[in-house]
């Protein structure tokens, strides 16, 4: 917020939105019934069978929900008689009970009725851990909605986007716009590499310490992490001007990952700290949308 005039939040808050699979009516907002509800069904659906046909195991297929108990046979619309079946698979079951269709293959039956009744524990336990992430931004006094994942793909594909982690994050939330441009846009990517190693030591296999205690070296202010550019001499081996992120050796000699590779051997005498390491990287320049799709 130091740098960018931030006005408000989007959050996705939980992956699925579980009361709204289990009751479409959950809340009165045209955008929430029927198609949303369907669309975390489906979203959930896809997760919970890996993507692939329940009954036969293929990927790559259209895929359709299936009841793993008939309807006329008793069979419920709750989650738990739900699955994934190619076209084949769901056309040759029918309205057959699941016992009859898969009587000569009782492991692939004791799989498939196990798998059903899995429970939403998975997604209970990310929801409460997103709750408290939901009540620090709040902290910031700043105006902010949430949604599901469920919701950031039917905006998505409303809008005919492509799939990629930087287009969803402007898909979060009812607030997304009709038209979202892309066009020109070069995404700053951020990840959290985490600072230095808080490990002390090498352990044995009972938990004792079987190294020293590891020494920061006072040849250098450099850490590991930091940006650098360094400049070597031309009767040097790798001579030349080189620019990146550096991982520190006690000797006082680093590598320095580059735009072009790893360059080896770099002493700190010649080197210049552009940035210190804070614990994140950060990926903003041309080509990074495919990049980004990739990942």
């Amino acid at each position: 917020m130091r740098v960018c005039p931030i006005a408000a939040i989007s959050l996705e808050l939980v992956k699925f939105d579980t009361q709204l699979m289990q009751n479409p009516e959950i809340n009165a907002i045209d955008y929430q019934r029927g198609t949303l509800a369907g669309c975390e069904i489906r979203a959930y659906l896809l997760e919970k069978w890996q993507q692939r046909c329940a009954y036969c195991g293929r990927e790559g297929v259209p895929l359709q929900i299936e009841h793993i108990q008939p309807r006329s046979r008793g069979g419920t619309d709750r989650l738990s008689n739900l699955a994934l079946a190619c076209e084949p698979c769901n056309v040759a079951k029918g309205t057959q009970d699941i016992h009859d269709f898969l009587a000569s293959k009782p492991d692939q039956l004791a799989r498939i009725l196990a798998q059903a009744q899995a429970p939403l524990q998975d997604v209970a336990a990310v929801n409460s851990t997103r709750w408290a992430l939901y009540e620090q931004l709040k902290i910031l006094g700043l105006p902010i909605e949430t949604g599901s994942g469920g919701l950031t793909k039917w905006n998505r594909t409303q809008r005919d986007l492509p799939k990629a982690h930087w287009i969803d994050a402007s898909c979060v939330g009812v607030s997304t716009p009709e038209k979202v441009y892309i066009d020109q846009v070069i995404p700053l990517r951020i990840i959290a590499s985490g600072r230095q190693c808080r490990q002390m030591c090498l352990m044995d296999r009972y938990g004792f310490p079987r190294t020293k205690a590891k020494q920061r070296s006072a040849k250098h202010s450099f850490r590991t992490g930091d940006i650098v550019r360094a400049v070597v001499p031309a009767h040097l081996k790798n001579a030349g001007t080189h620019v990146g992120r550096m991982a520190a050796k006690a000797r006082g000699s680093f590598t320095i990952a580059t735009a072009t590779g790893l360059v080896t051997d770099i002493s700190h005498r010649y080197c210049t700290c552009l940035q210190r390491a804070d614990g994140y990287s950060y990926i903003h320049k041309k080509g990074a949308r495919d990049f980004l799709q990739n990942q």
